[in-house]
């Protein structure tokens, strides 16, 4: 039996018989991991500003017409612990725990913490469906072999799931800012990639959503960058970039990939929450709820 949060912290505030973890089909998994941040810090404080802000998130999803809360009952884990691991032993780490929590036919949600923790996400998931796409949101391409001497870094996550994952199965959008060696590997590696600018200029991709969609295999696993938004609804990140998203494109986006493809399990990062600002934090943990909710509708 694994221990979980009580409602008095869990994701959405739920009573005992829709959070259990044996009746509950998703698990929300807090990852604290803050490591190698290169400008903006707090994302380890980013797992309990989602949790806490999503007691005041309606369990009612207007658009699906569903309680997924309810429907499929959502049980959190309590925060895994990093003492005395970072870098790969800590990856590994998320790889094990999530591994187990796939074993047990669960949907697993992990919440951040850096970027870097997605790449343990993504392997357990990988093993269990080799044929997974993973749609990457982000600013940043996150594609250097190494920063500064690290090979995992929060800017060399894509890299590492690159590894093992066909780079023909990696899709992104929302970049708009990279290195030379970002730039070269994307098309090296036949990578692709839907520019934020191109979009909004309607270069190249005067269809961008169902080039994407076609891009996609049957089965996807989202990993999701707060600062692929605008930083005019996310300032509450490590590297805000200008020219980001907004709220309802993305669903729209997110909306279409649940009905059209198979949402396997999600991440979502980088939040790094301000004392004097929550809307940020109101907006991922209601994200987090949208996104399961195009996943079970």
């Amino acid at each position: 039996m694994r221990t979980v949060l009580p409602p008095s912290r869990n994701f959405l505030q739920l009573d005992e018989r829709y959070s259990a973890y044996e009746t509950s089909q998703i698990v929300i998994l807090p990852l604290p991991y803050e490591a190698t941040v290169s400008y903006g810090t707090g994302t380890g404080q980013g797992p309990d500003a989602i949790l806490s802000a999503s007691h005041f998130v309606e369990f009612f999803d207007e658009e699906s017409e569903s309680e997924i809360c309810f429907d499929q009952g959502i049980a959190t884990l309590p925060p895994l612990d990093f003492a005395g691991r970072t870098g790969k032993p800590a990856v590994d780490l998320i790889d094990e725990t999530v591994r187990d929590i796939l074993e047990d036919g669960k949907f697993c949600v992990g919440i951040g913490g850096e970027h870097t923790i997605s790449e343990g996400i993504i392997r357990a998931h990988y093993r269990r469906y080799p044929d997974l796409s993973i749609l990457q949101f982000d600013a940043h391409s996150d594609l250097r072999e190494q920063y500064e001497g690290d090979p995992y870094s929060h800017a060399c996550v894509m890299a590492r799931v690159g590894e093992y994952i066909p780079p023909g199965q990696i899709v992104q959008v929302g970049i708009r800012a990279q290195c030379k060696e970002e730039f070269h590997y994307i098309h090296t590696n036949n990578i692709r990639t839907y520019y934020a600018r191109e979009i909004r200029q309607g270069q190249n991709v005067p269809r961008w959503q169902d080039n994407l969609l076609r891009d996609l295999g049957q089965r996807v696993y989202i990993t999701l960058d707060v600062d692929f938004f605008d930083p005019s609804i996310m300032p509450s990140t490590g590297t805000p970039e200008p020219g980001g998203f907004f709220w309802d494109e993305t669903l729209d986006l997110i909306g279409k990939i649940g009905k059209e493809r198979t949402i396997v399990g999600f991440d979502v990062v980088e939040l790094a929450p301000r004392m004097d600002f929550s809307a940020p934090d109101y907006l991922v943990a209601k994200l987090v709820y949208k996104i399961l909710s195009a996943a079970f509708s």
